[in-house]
């Protein structure tokens, strides 16, 4: 390992934990090296469930198997990831118009990370269109709402989960 890309490891940890600083907001990220996109977003997923148990509607259920995260995730371009990065940290999925925090700051560390992951990462989302448009997902968890946006490139894989219950 090259002192380059531990030092971006280092980067995309502190990054990844500003975008993810409210309790229903969270966020993961590993070396590529044998890491499937699905199981990465799975353990996100499951770790989100556990903290958010309290939370969930007894008896919900939600994807169980990678398979089921799998085909919940759509490409998505880098801007659109970005974008959702940002409102995904900012902006909560049940109470839409109430901002957790500075947008600047959001834009600025998700700008880092794409740059980390570099021009050729791919990137996913449950989530189908731009954020203004309204909100239509796949879920990836039993909560009932959840939006996650993952990536892969530059050796790593990234990702930002919100849950919510109303």
């Amino acid at each position: 390992m090259d002192d380059v890309a531990t030092d971006d490891a280092a980067l995309l940890e502190a990054l990844l934990s500003s975008l993810a600083g409210e309790e229903s907001v969270y966020s993961r990220w590993c070396w590529s090296a044998g890491a499937d996109l699905a199981h990465h977003v799975h353990d996100l997923a499951k770790a989100a469930e556990a903290d958010w148990a309290h939370e969930a509607v007894r008896g919900a259920t939600g994807p169980t198997t990678l398979g089921e995260i799998e085909s919940a995730l759509r490409p998505v371009t880098r801007d659109t990831a970005a974008g959702l990065m940002v409102s995904l940290s900012t902006d909560s999925l049940v109470f839409p118009g109430h901002p957790w925090r500075d947008r600047a700051h959001a834009r600025q560390a998700a700008t880092k990370v794409m740059s980390i992951l570099g021009p050729g990462s791919e990137w996913f989302s449950n989530i189908d269109g731009p954020w203004e448009n309204g909100r239509a997902w796949n879920p990836v968890t039993r909560h009932t709402f959840d939006g996650v946006v993952a990536g892969r490139g530059g050796g790593f894989v990234v990702s930002l989960l919100q849950v919510g219950e109303d």
